[in-house]
């Protein structure tokens, strides 16, 4: 699931346990015309790497060596750049399926792929709200990043009479991007549905590919937070460098991690004249992370015992990584593994099932001890959300697991009271989750179940608020 702010114990654990089930045969019909061609891929791992061969039985072709094969957060990247074929999934632990892309000379094809040579289906329906029709203009630009060196590509839509007040970015959450903030597990694209409702309202909308994803150029593995706000603050210059924008209010739209980094542009950039958090933060992110542990812990069905067992012991571990920020990555992960050690006397016994506890460990410290991980977890919205003084409609869900609705929403409030800003709004949205789509508990499960992408009173309110903006 991308767009999700990590929970690193549950996270690691199921990471474990879903780099156990990427290994294997895996087998999908590519579809190209009315010719189905099936292909195979076969995975194997050695130690804390992959590597893949490719059969296309068709073809006459076995066995062919790939470039390489990585495979992070149930993100699968297959890369043969010699044969210029390259596949990105998302692995379904829960149908034991790889949803994806398979790309070659220029096409990009649908291929799921499964674990069952007879099970391989084809790709999931487009969603109901993804645009069929596009009645105004799109242009695909370009911008440079220059803190980073990097050049960021995406698409600008104008609304089709011309007539431009306002104009907004879009800021993805957590984890490697495009500019549609594709969910590709669950075939969703919310920027696409977000930046299609608001130009039909009138709003132009810029939307692009993180660094390092799609078109961009740049290195996203070693980017944190403050790095994908100089991005974010990259987009607002090009606007105000474009003859049509001369006059046209420059707003941010941040989703998840986005309604993290829109403040922290705002706060510094008198040009941004107003702001839309979509689940953004608004308490210290090792206090919102600690939480949510407990909140999908609870969800998964566990014991309200266990909920807190877990939020405690990933409370401790991100107090870990915070308090250390200053060590060597070795000599931190040396005092990670001694936390986790101890914590991990507390579980029942039987807590592990069939998991080893040193891979467990191990994972975790992984994923804690990333650049942007590292950095994440010293931030505090709080210092930025003071200091904001345009106008700011943040929206919760009161289903999200991820964000929790009224700790968040309670916290952006008093900042901004405190911020002297006499403009903003809070607003919990009543049975939505961390996507903003109408749901009955608030599953993570119910994201790939949901027709809708984004709920229509959600892109209501928000096109609202933004046209009543004087």
């Amino acid at each position: 699931m991308k767009r999700a702010l990590l929970t690193c114990l549950l996270v690691s654990f199921f990471s474990y346990c879903f780099a156990q089930g990427i290994v294997g045969d895996w087998y999908g019909t590519l579809k190209v015309g009315d010719t189905g061609i099936p292909l195979v891929f076969h995975i194997v791992r050695a130690g804390e790497t992959y590597a893949s061969t490719m059969d296309s039985p068709n073809q006459g072709a076995k066995g062919l060596q790939t470039g390489s094969t990585t495979f992070l957060n149930n993100q699968l990247v297959i890369d043969a750049a010699q044969y210029g074929i390259k596949y990105t999934g998302a692995y379904l632990a829960d149908s034991s399926k790889i949803n994806g892309t398979f790309s070659q000379g220029g096409m990009q094809l649908p291929l799921v792929l499964a674990n069952k040579q007879q099970a391989a289906v084809t790709a999931l329906p487009a969603r109901m709200q993804d645009p069929k029709d596009f009645p105004y203009k799109q242009e695909q630009v370009a911008f440079e990043s220059p803190k980073a060196g990097a050049k960021l590509a995406g698409t600008l839509t104008l609304p089709p009479d011309g007539n431009i007040s306002k104009v907004v970015v879009l800021i993805s959450g957590s984890g490697p991007q495009n500019r549609n903030e594709e969910i590709t597990q669950y075939n969703h694209r919310p920027f696409l549905v977000w930046s299609d409702w608001l130009t039909r309202q009138g709003i132009a909308v810029l939307r692009y590919d993180d660094r390092g994803v799609a078109e961009s150029t740049g290195n996203f593995q070693t980017a944190t937070s403050a790095d994908f706000a100089d991005d974010a603050e990259a987009a607002v210059t090009y606007l105000q460098s474009r003859p049509d924008m001369a006059g046209v209010k420059i707003g941010l739209v941040g989703h998840s991690e986005g309604g993290l980094i829109a403040p922290m542009v705002a706060s510094r950039n008198e040009v941004v004249k107003f702001i839309v958090l979509l689940a953004g933060p608004g308490v210290p992110i090792t206090e919102l992370m600690a939480q949510q542990t407990a909140d999908l812990t609870r969800q998964a069905g566990a014991s309200e015992k266990m909920a807190k067992m877990n939020a405690a012991t990933n409370e401790r571990l991100y107090n870990a990584v915070k308090s250390n920020s200053n060590l060597p990555k070795k000599e931190l992960e040396v005092k990670l593994a001694a936390v986790l050690n101890e914590e991990w006397k507390k579980y029942p016994s039987n807590a592990l099932g069939k998991a080893k506890l040193q891979d467990i460990i191990d994972a975790s410290i992984k994923t804690v001890t990333t650049p942007w991980f590292r950095y994440f977890l010293g931030m505090d919205p709080i210092q930025y959300l003071t200091k904001v003084k345009c106008p700011v409609l943040a929206l919760n869900g009161t289903l999200d697991m991820q964000v929790n609705s009224e700790a968040n929403l309670a916290s952006i409030r008093s900042s901004l009271q405190k911020a002297g800003n006499t403009h903003h709004q809070e607003v919990p949205m009543p049975q939505m989750n961390h996507f903003f789509q109408k749901v009955k508990t608030g599953s993570t499960d119910e994201y790939g179940k949901t027709e809708e992408t984004v709920n229509p009173l959600v892109l209501q309110k928000v096109s609202d608020w933004i046209k009543a903006m004087q």
